[in-house]
């Protein structure tokens, strides 16, 4: 090849790149967003809507294009509407919202959706669950648990429509469990279980017999043991260090309250529930402070609620955080990815940095590196 044949050759070769670039950059990323924009949960909906349309402006690149298509928080309008985003050519669909919307997906295989749900149990092999689910927040618990040599951890399952879920997390994050118990949320039916789990009777019979046996004795200074043992409830140790209760809302303050009245105790034994969103209504119960557990980035979720508040002038909810990451999570794997191929790349191992914290993308799988928490004396203070 003569000299000037090999500059000709490079400039054909640059004019091809830069013509080449120039066509990917002009590419459309388009995604579906699978929501209810009408029935009971149309204001989820809405506010989704929202926050995609908030994150698509934080980019700032015209070349994402956003299809919002109903489910009305139903299986059959959900896929009609999936139908409709495959016949536009989206590929990726982020939605839909709730678990019971995902039953034909599997129907609609050249698609791939970003489903908001936590739930990773008998999902179609085409859905990507993308909320924080139970592997994430016991993957974080045993972290706790693993810095402060927590040996003997015991486990409270509720029998919920999610208790199988809250055993695959601890069976996918090899948390090391002392003891696992499940439990009726019936009230009479709790206390009683409760009761039996920590060795309750047992332990008041103890304190009665050691009164008795002080009572009976010549101990010089028997009044003051006994007036310090009536203080208390019950007599005996309790063989284990940590206390894990997979519960929410008033189920777990009932849990708590349970365990407050066999005398367990929170200052002695650590109490860690799950992911409870910053449930503020939790900083008023110090009777079961310090309350332990994992979460998303406070500080980032308290700037998202700022921003979102200021841009609709209205609160925002955690899900509408998830579809903010999501859009900039399709948007970063677009860039290292064709259209064709965006499916495929959620195989691949990616980290992802957003709002909510770190994503881990892997084998279809979307896990979160989550903080930890703990709520004492009416605080939220992160430990991790």
């Amino acid at each position: 090849m003569t000299k000037l044949t090999k500059i000709i050759y490079f400039i054909f070769l640059s004019f091809y790149f830069l013509f080449f670039q120039s066509v990917n950059a002009q590419e459309k990323i388009k995604i579906g967003l699978l929501v209810p924009m009408t029935g009971d949960n149309k204001e989820i909906g809405d506010s989704i809507i929202k926050a995609v349309g908030l994150a698509v402006k934080d980019i700032d690149n015209n070349s994402i294009e956003i299809f919002p298509k109903d489910t009305a928080t139903k299986a059959n309008q959900t896929l009609k509407s999936a139908f409709e985003l495959s016949e536009m050519g989206i590929k990726i669909v982020i939605g839909p919202v709730f678990y019971e919307s995902l039953t034909y997906l599997d129907e609609m295989k050249d698609l791939t959706f970003l489903s908001l749900t936590n739930k990773t149990l008998d999902l179609p092999k085409n859905v990507i669950s993308a909320g924080i689910n139970s592997t994430s927040q016991f993957n974080t618990i045993k972290k706790f648990l693993k810095k402060n040599d927590i040996k003997r951890t015991m486990f409270l399952t509720p029998i919920q429509d999610y208790e199988f879920e809250v055993k695959k997390g601890i069976k996918n994050s090899k948390i090391k469990v002392y003891k696992d118990y499940e439990y009726n949320t019936e009230p009479t039916k709790l206390t009683k279980q409760i009761e039996e789990i920590t060795n309750y009777r047992v332990r008041k019979q103890n304190l009665e017999d050691e009164i008795q046996r002080i009572k009976n004795s010549n101990d010089p200074n028997k009044e003051k043991k006994i007036k310090r043992l009536e203080k208390r409830y019950s007599l005996g140790g309790l063989n284990f260090d940590a206390i894990v209760i997979a519960d929410f809302n008033e189920g777990l303050k009932s849990v708590s309250t349970s365990l407050l009245y066999t005398d367990v105790l929170p200052e002695n034994k650590h109490f860690i529930t799950l992911n409870q969103w910053f449930d503020q209504s939790l900083l008023n119960e110090t009777d079961i402070q310090p309350l332990y557990y994992p979460s998303i980035n406070k500080e980032n979720f308290d700037n998202y609620k700022i921003k979102y508040f200021n841009e609709f002038n209205e609160e925002a909810t955690h899900l509408s955080l998830l579809s903010y990451d999501l859009v900039g999570l399709v948007y970063y794997l677009s860039l290292n990815s064709t259209k064709e191929n965006l499916n495929k790349i959620f195989k691949r191992k990616n980290t992802f940095k957003g709002k909510i914290g770190i994503f881990d993308v892997k084998n279809n799988k979307i896990n979160h590196r989550l903080n930890f928490y703990k709520i004492q004396e009416k605080k939220i203070i992160e430990i991790f």
